[in-house]
């Protein structure tokens, strides 16, 4: 059970991730989790980190300034909870299994879920759909959190501007919009004022789908905004609906991104690492497997996988913190490749076939503590491209750069934002782009990198950081505790 978006300094012990920092809880095994804040302040999540349980089984955690402080912004009549989620008519668990044996892609999703409802649009679920209740001049904090499993997500309110003022439990300058776009993963803060006619109007989500050629659920979930002094005297039967980009709208997503900036001032400030000493380049690929026996459902009767640098991760069978704690070996490998093993036109046409057949390994990437960290996350055009929201366990970062194309060595860091990057825990890769984030490697242990499309996820998009212990005893891991389970 991971608490997505918590440092949990010193303690992986406690991070949650199966096979990574913790070995399953069995039935009838209990286990405690010691969470710790830090310099978390806003909206993070907690979710199940076992196959695609987290499809049913998250929540969100809600963390307030300090005593003695304020919110960074007016403080809101009211704080509304939102979690965007993925509805299947059929056991998820099932799901992903039947996909893993067939070597295709995992059924498309029958709904996208509003606080566990798909809305007013589907036959299903009307007298259920979520209804939030406003007062007219109110404004409202909305608390915003993807639990969807496959998709990005537009999410906009008829009528109504939103701000958004937080991302992943860290504050942003504010600024007016008239959508969000959210990846799995990702939380937001958002402002709303009432101040429309008092009617009834439409919160709605849809998908955000960048991948050529890739299936995805094109349906609409919705609430329902409504104001309190209309409830007996409707001008509309009918609440309007908001004007949602399109699902390929990558100028609309693109729009959107690049208004975000970290708060960065006296009260909330920021540490971006203005130099580094060590600089990794990691490639994100899909790629496809030759099937013994029957084929696959995969294109060209292949299998997916998916790869980092051209690794596809293969989750252990026993637990690598543990592994590296206790020194056990032959669970892990230290080798994971800093940059590509082969250089290539990274988002180009016509690319070599080998490209297309990853290798398999438990490779884990090695960091020296309090390192000064530059990461390059480079998509790629092999088999398909597509916005990949890629999630470091164990620490935030700031999203000093990003582009379409291929990442340049020579001219991309002079685009760089080190006064105010924005902070965060998840960030999307551009459709066929890349994005170059920052952090200070000063939390050791063991912390999963991994997209957060759980398809993606599954066929292998993983990798471990390995983040050394420091030369002090405040430096280190701490001791497992006493009721660790065992594998």
């Amino acid at each position: 059970m991971i608490k997505h978006g918590v440092k949990q300094y010193r303690n992986p012990w406690s991070d949650g991730t199966e096979y990574i920092n913790q070995c399953p809880i069995r039935p009838g095994q209990k286990y405690t989790y010691r969470i710790q804040l830090t310099t978390e302040e806003g909206t993070v999540w907690w979710h199940a980190h076992s196959g695609w349980a987290r499809a049913t089984v998250h929540g969100m955690i809600i963390i307030y300034p300090q005593h003695g402080t304020a919110y960074p912004f007016l403080k809101p009549d009211a704080e509304i909870p939102i979690i965007l989620g993925e509805w299947w008519k059929k056991n998820v668990m099932d799901i992903a299994g039947n996909a893993n044996k067939t070597g295709g892609e995992p059924i498309l999703s029958d709904a996208y879920t509003i606080n566990g409802q798909p809305g007013d649009l589907y036959p299903c679920s009307k007298q259920g759909t979520f209804r939030m209740e406003v007062m007219h001049g109110k404004t409202y904090l909305l608390r915003i959190v993807s639990a969807v499993m496959d998709e990005n997500l537009f999410f906009s309110i008829a009528k109504h501007k939103l701000t958004l003022v937080g991302t992943d439990g860290f504050y942003t300058k504010p600024f007016e919009t008239d959508y969000i776009m959210i990846t799995p993963g990702q939380s937001m803060d958002v402002l709303l004022t009432a101040n429309q006619s008092p009617n009834l109007y439409y919160m709605a989500a849809r998908s955000y789908s960048s991948a050529f050629g890739a299936g995805f659920d094109n349906s609409t979930t919705t609430g329902i905004l409504q104001y309190k002094q209309n409830v007996f005297n409707l001008v509309s039967s009918d609440p309007f609906l908001p004007p949602l980009p399109p699902y390929n709208g990558t100028p609309e997503s693109t729009e959107f991104t690049k208004k975000l900036r970290s708060l960065a001032n006296k009260e909330h400030s920021i540490e971006v690492p203005l130099e580094t000493d060590t600089n990794l380049f990691l490639t994100v690929a899909v790629n496809l497997l030759n099937c013994t026996g029957k084929p696959c459902n995969g294109p060209f009767d292949k299998r997916f996988s998916a790869s980092l640098n051209n690794i596809s991760f293969v989750f252990p069978s026993s637990n690598i913190l543990q592994a590296y704690y206790y020194k056990i070996q032959g669970v892990f490998e230290k080798n994971f490749p800093r940059k590509p093993l082969q250089k290539f036109d990274y988002t180009g046409y016509n690319l070599p076939d080998n490209l297309l057949t990853p290798d398999f390994g438990t490779r884990v990437l090695v960091l020296k503590y309090n390192a000064s960290v530059e990461l390059i996350l480079q998509g790629t055009n092999v088999l398909a491209s597509d916005n990949h929201p890629m999630h470091l366990h164990g620490y935030s970062f700031y999203v000093v750069g990003w582009g379409f194309g291929n990442f340049d060595p020579r001219k991309d860091p002079s685009t760089y934002n080190l006064v105010d990057p924005p902070q965060q825990t998840t960030v999307g890769i551009p459709n066929n782009g890349w994005v170059a984030i920052r952090f200070r490697a000063d939390n050791p242990g063991v912390w999963l990198l991994h997209c957060h499309l759980e398809r993606h996820a599954t066929w292998g998009m993983n990798t471990v950081v390995l983040v050394k212990n420091g030369a002090t005893p405040q430096t280190k891991i701490l001791p497992p505790p006493q009721d660790l389970v065992r594998c």
